[in-house]
């Protein structure tokens, strides 16, 4: 049994769910089997269509539209809830080798749950799974902890130019 490290994927800058991403195909084609939670999610994604393609990949989404631009609602809440509580289980049971908590952060930012919560949960889950959570303003308890934390800079982006997401870019 090897000991599973605990990345962290964080900053202003693009590209956190492209490096799990990218992480977990790897690890896919290295015969590993890979969960993949996205909080706050709900649009479908390009990745979304990855267990199509992906062996050994599974992707469940805890999010309904995008409520950045205004508080969560109490349905938004009760999602990230349940989401985590669907990660906590998988997290213990060890039969996954990687196991993706994408836009974590985020749903943390938002008080949709605890850093408590969350801690209790990589506290107990089981010692050989590898553990990547993304999403801009990973707060300093979950740094503290982390094996790996990898802080994304945006210095320059298409976007200030107007350009909108692109399938299978950025979306």
């Amino acid at each position: 049994m090897s000991k599973g490290y605990f990345h962290i994927y964080t900053g202003n800058g693009k590209g956190k769910t492209t490096a799990a991403l990218g992480l977990s195909m790897r690890a896919i084609c290295a015969g590993k089997k890979v969960y993949f939670g996205q909080f706050v999610k709900g649009m479908k994604y390009s990745e979304t269509k990855a267990v199509e393609y992906l062996p050994n990949f599974e992707i469940h989404q805890f999010g309904r539209t995008c409520f950045i631009e205004k508080d969560p609602e109490q349905e938004d809440i009760d999602i990230a809830k349940e989401g985590l509580k669907v990660c906590k289980d998988i997290l213990e049971e060890g039969n996954y080798d990687i196991i993706v908590l994408d836009e974590l952060t985020i749903a943390l930012y938002y008080k949709l749950f605890t850093v408590e919560e969350v801690l209790k949960m990589l506290e107990n889950r089981s010692p050989e799974v590898e553990v990547i959570i993304t999403g801009r303003y990973a707060p300093e308890e979950l740094i503290q902890i982390a094996d790996l934390v990898t802080e994304m800079k945006e210095i320059k982006h298409y976007y200030q130019q107007g350009v909108q997401a692109r399938k299978g870019i950025e979306s």
